[in-house]
């Protein structure tokens, strides 16, 4: 059982929203809590770990002290999930080098595809809880 899972995610990029509200409503169990890539929270923490902060094109999952990017986070989020969603992690199969070129690209395009926010979201009060700052 996993004691720690925070999703580092870009606060102002709307897929990355988007997710953070997907992933959500799918955790009935509340086993995530969330961090934007801009937050104090995200910045401390990733240095902890040896990651440079600045990293925006990527979702991140701290998971116990492991840390997980791109496509192989997706899937380690999906598997937490409830409905169906833990099927997605099958893809795991699929080599990394080909998931993240699909990750990759979408990425890139996220904001010109998606649009950008000017500031981070603001949690309401009942999810504040589930938000580091």
């Amino acid at each position: 059982m996993t004691t720690e899972n925070i999703i580092f995610f870009d606060g102002v990029c709307n897929l990355c929203n988007g997710a953070v509200q997907f992933i959500i409503k799918r955790d009935p169990k509340n086993k995530f809590r969330f961090a934007s890539l801009q937050s104090d929270f995200a910045i401390r923490r990733l240095k902890d770990q040896g990651i440079d902060p600045q990293i925006s094109e990527t979702i991140i999952l701290l998971q116990n002290g492991k840390i997980f990017t791109k496509s192989r986070a997706a899937l380690e989020i999906s598997k937490r999930l409830s409905g169906l969603w833990p099927l997605l992690y099958s893809f795991a199969i699929i080599p990394g080098f080909l998931r993240d070129s699909i990750y990759n690209l979408i990425a890139r395009n996220r904001y010109r595809w998606f649009g950008k926010r000017d500031a981070c979201m603001i949690p309401t009060p009942e999810l504040k809880s589930r938000f580091l700052d």
